[in-house]
């Protein structure tokens, strides 16, 4: 039996055994079930003359025989297909109120869209303490409008790095000594040594490491320092020297490990 025709066989029913439609119904278009008993008799409770009805797409949300749908909350997940299907929806519904429901925090909002939409009126986060959640249903059905703040925190932080102004290129031999600052000490080890024109073979056997170790951290190296190839990480390591054409440092080479 599906979801709504179970609702209906629990609806109140009249001397004949027939079945009481409440007054409105509100729709809940999920491909997941997120209504249970407890949040169905939650809702009931708090909006006496409704009852909560789920469907799994919206094809069946177009469907009649739903009584009087004043507000329909369709899945995030199903927004690109809403607007396909918003005339039926508003054929067969022509009084119910459109929002989008979040049943996944971690999914991504196209809140931009949401926002340029002229049928959607806000977002009802699943994951909303239940009197808050009541609260945001009550907003909605008065005309008004909610989308959660923190929605709008990924919008907000892409704008700070937008305007933030790009960092300008270090001029030609100029160091900053936070370039090897994040470096471990068997990093700085090899990078001297690639400094000084060894190859991975020699490094390897000067260090007791295998050559296939050595390449990890030359990897490793050139990717904290931002560099293309072991030349540019080389010249970092001179620069952090003075410099030194020969590549000679007083670094002690570690044992070993």
């Amino acid at each position: 039996m599906s979801e709504v025709m179970q609702s209906y066989a629990k609806a109140e029913r009249d001397g004949f055994g027939r079945p009481v439609r409440k007054r409105d119904t509100f729709l809940f278009v999920t491909a997941k079930p997120v209504l249970s008993e407890c949040l169905i008799q939650a809702i009931e409770t708090e909006f006496v003359d409704v009852a909560a009805v789920q469907v799994p797409d919206l094809a069946a949300a177009c469907e009649g025989s739903k009584g009087n749908v004043s507000l329909i909350f369709v899945d995030l997940a199903l927004f690109e297909q809403l607007e396909n299907w918003v005339p039926e929806l508003m054929n067969a519904h022509p009084s119910a109120l459109i929002a989008m429901v979040q049943t996944d925090a971690r999914r991504s909002v196209p809140i931009d869209e949401i926002l340029r939409s002229n049928v959607v009126c806000g977002v009802l986060p699943m994951h909303l303490k239940l009197d808050i959640w009541l609260s945001v249903i009550r907003l909605l059905l008065i005309g008004g409008e909610y989308i959660p703040t923190a929605m709008f925190r990924p919008l907000a932080s892409e704008k700070i790095v937008a305007q933030q102004p790009a960092k300008a290129p270090a001029p030609p031999g100029h160091f900053d000594p936070r370039e090897l600052s994040g470096l471990t000490e068997r990093e700085l080890q090899i990078l001297e040594l690639v400094a000084r024109g060894l190859q991975n073979k020699v490094i390897a056997a000067s260090l007791q490491l295998s050559e296939h170790t050595v390449k990890i951290h030359l990897h490793n190296i050139i990717t904290k320092l931002g560099t293309s190839n072991r030349t540019q990480a080389a010249a970092i390591f001179h620069r952090s020297r003075g410099g030194e054409a020969d590549g000679a440092s007083a670094l002690t080479l570690l044992p070993g490990r």
